[in-house]
């Protein structure tokens, strides 16, 4: 049994392309009053990874939520990375998970609940490692498997990653390598197996968001399925600058490149550059790489406009520029 095979696309590859995204969420922002309780301080506006509001006692609630097909066939790893990824939002917000539902959607007479058990299990092996309850959820018969959280947490409202809070001059720190997205699809054409992106997209965003907010950042999003350059695209355009990326600084996995080269390019990686492209200056840099940039991510890492020890700085963001994009 290969779970890949059971889904039309994978992991966040899947997701509505970001351009008709918002096009489906224009004019949705809806102003809350009083009576809703708590002041609402990250809505629909730019798109950022989770909403917040703050409430009493100086504390803000972050809410999120991320499902999706199967990105490995092993179910367990798939439970896994699905729950890092969901937790990841509310990381990239500078906040704690504190409680997370299961959302499982599951082909009930195709596939044994046996492997459904398994996927549960890797989810909560992770929410247990990120200190996060979990406790219920909903499940819904679905002609595809589909796993993931609903995630609350919480955060100092003053202190809040937001992607809209990056000014001029502020270096940009990417805290995982690119490549997740088309080693994903080679493991789905041939089952070969990438231990090195799993260990990637299993790995919680806790420790850099922590270091991030302790550092003083205040401008962040996570990279998932948009892309490092959909996501770099809409924190710049939300900040009103632009961004500049010093291609030769940017991580990759090993076997990404070569994985280009072959042809395992997921159509969600094809849209997020067409999406940018008006909008960025490529430079010299090559189709290869401009895929690598554009790949879209599974559970990938933070991209911040500040310094945490031990990740890279990959660009920095500059006054708003002809194109909001430059590589360089």
């Amino acid at each position: 049994m290969r779970l890949t095979q059971y889904a039309q696309g994978g992991g966040c590859a899947c997701k509505i392309p970001p351009g008709e995204l918002e096009d489906v969420l224009a004019g949705l922002g809806v102003p809350a009053g009083g009576e809703y309780g708590g002041e609402l301080l990250v809505g629909l506006e730019t798109g950022d990874d989770a909403a917040v509001v703050r409430i009493e006692d100086g504390t803000a609630v972050v809410a999120t939520a991320d499902f999706f097909t199967p990105v490995v066939d092993d179910p367990y790893d798939w439970g896994r990375i699905a729950a890092a990824n969901a937790l990841s939002d509310v990381y990239a917000m500078g906040g704690r998970p504190l409680i997370g539902v299961n959302l499982l959607s599951w082909p009930r007479d195709v596939l044994p609940y046996e492997v459904a058990r398994q996927v549960l299990s890797g989810g909560a092996a992770v929410a247990a490692e990120a200190g996060c309850h979990l406790a219920g959820g909903h499940t819904v018969n679905d002609p595809e498997p589909k796993y993931g959280l609903a995630v609350t947490g919480i955060a100092d409202p003053d202190r809040l990653l937001r992607n809209d809070r990056g000014t001029a001059g502020l270096p940009l720190t990417l805290t995982k390598p690119l490549g997740l997205g088309v080693l994903n699809n080679r493991h789905k054409a041939t089952g070969e197996v990438f231990k090195e992106a799993v260990e990637v997209m299993t790995r919680l965003n806790a420790e850099a968001s922590r270091a991030a907010v302790d550092a003083g950042v205040r401008c962040a999003t996570d990279v998932t399925g948009f892309g490092l350059l959909g996501h770099l695209y809409k924190l710049a355009r939300a900040s009103g600058v632009s961004a500049v990326i010093d291609t030769a600084a940017v991580p990759y996995l090993a076997g990404a490149r070569e994985a280009v080269r072959d042809g395992y390019v997921p159509g969600g990686t094809r849209r997020n550059l067409g999406w940018v492209a008006p909008h960025t200056d490529a430079g010299r840099a090559g189709e290869e790489t401009l895929l690598l940039l554009a790949d879209a991510q599974t559970s990938g890492g933070l991209l911040l406009a500040g310094e945490v020890p031990g990740a890279p700085v990959i660009g920095e963001l500059v006054p708003r520029a002809e194109k909001t994009l430059i590589l360089r």
